[in-house]
């Protein structure tokens, strides 16, 4: 993967690939030398929300199927074979509960709860399976799972055959892409904000096997170790999708967004005029991203949670390294519109005006000089 050439520049994988740069000496490596176990992927996500009505509408707008209802609880599920990937609870108030990884094999989940000093417990929901609960350095509940019964493959949504240059398999039909949901085919990553990025970062690579693809690192400060990873599960030599887990040092803690696959870019664009059509809230889109490739939409749900189509994204097997790249508003995407205000959480709000003090107050690694940069980064 990285070679001298005769003028001693080091050449890696990473030039022209999928970041600016490789590591220098002495960064972080991007994974850990004996995690505890490796997980095979993200199983399903968790909410609470108030409004269970409201939820499945828009859950069927966007392109999820639902696998269950009772009332006081929804089970969203994609096309693909799997669990079900959203499990959303009647609350109070509405909010993310946490996460779920598959473990690769039973035995996993012994080891991971010998090395935490808790036990595999049996889950109550729907399909059976066993589990160990954890909770990140942020806060955020992650469950550990195995021997969930998957739900089988339901119909998928036909891709569009496209006619390129030199080469037109389509002859004699038009392209006449529905405008109707875009059908969810699997999820595909969560992204989530902490204040103590350094210590979370460990927590889920010494854990979980997980490996970084991609670090991003605020101007002027790459000294002080990165601000943002894209991590992707160690599937060894079975390609992997860029990013599982992607992970951001912020001022407020929690959950950023989630993503989940669609067919291609015509049932993104036309499940995007198929909600903007009944009055959602697009975030920021269409456009392609840089780290990982995606083309993506991203959109707000009835309770202001960011949600993401994409399509045509990157998969690494477990020899790619991490690449380094500055953390810039404008280094997010190769095309489209500029990163929203929304998107980018950079809105003035009292909210984010509290966590920002509070996070100075507080023993992390938001310090001024860390918190000027954020907000300079969300600016270029």
């Amino acid at each position: 993967m990285t070679h001298v050439s005769a003028d001693s520049e080091v050449v890696t994988a990473h030039k022209d690939l999928h970041s600016e740069q490789g590591a220098h000496r002495g960064e972080h490596p991007g994974r850990a030398k004996n995690p505890v176990v490796k997980v095979r992927g993200l199983s399903w996500l968790e909410f609470e929300k108030r409004d269970l009505d409201r939820t499945e509408a828009f859950a069927r707008d966007f392109g999820f199927a639902v696998h269950s209802r009772t009332p006081d609880e929804l089970q969203l599920r994609a096309a693909r074979a799997g669990a079900p990937c959203l499990v959303v609870r009647r609350g109070p108030e509405s909010r993310f509960l946490g996460l779920a990884f598959e473990a690769a094999e039973r035995a996993d989940l012994q080891t991971l709860a010998a090395a935490h000093h808790t036990l595999v417990e049996p889950l109550a929901q729907q399909g059976g399976g066993q589990a160990v609960l954890l909770v990140d350095p942020s806060g955020i509940t992650v469950k550990v799972v195995h021997g969930v019964e998957p739900l089988p493959d339901t119909p998928l949504q036909a891709p569009q055959t496209w006619n390129i240059a030199g080469t037109t398999p389509r002859t004699n039909a038009t392209q006449r892409p529905p405008r109707e949901p875009a059908r969810i085919e699997r999820i595909g990553h969560i992204a989530m904000a902490t204040r103590v990025f350094g210590q979370a970062l460990d927590w889920y690579l010494d854990n979980f096997g997980l490996i970084v693809s991609d670090f991003l690192f605020l101007d002027g400060q790459r000294e002080r170790g990165p601000a943002m990873a894209f991590i992707r599960c160690d599937r060894g030599s079975e390609p992997s999708d860029h990013h599982t887990l992607a992970m951001l040092l912020a001022p407020e803690s929690g959950y950023v967004h989630s993503a989940y696959e669609v067919a291609d870019l015509d049932a993104l664009a036309a499940g995007g005029e198929y909600l903007r059509d009944l009055g959602y809230t697009r975030s920021w889109g269409i456009g392609r991203h840089i780290q990982g490739s995606q083309v993506f939409d991203y959109w707000r749900d009835p309770d202001r949670f960011m949600v993401e189509h994409y399509a045509d994204g990157d998969v690494f097997d477990n020899t790619l390294e991490p690449g380094w790249a500055p953390l810039r508003a404008s280094g997010l995407a190769q095309w489209g519109p500029p990163a929203t205000a929304d998107f980018l959480g950079s809105r003035p709000s009292p909210s984010l005006v509290r966590n920002a003090i509070g996070a100075l107050r507080e023993d992390n690694e938001i310090d001024l000089a860390r918190l000027t940069a954020l907000v300079k980064a969300l600016k270029s």
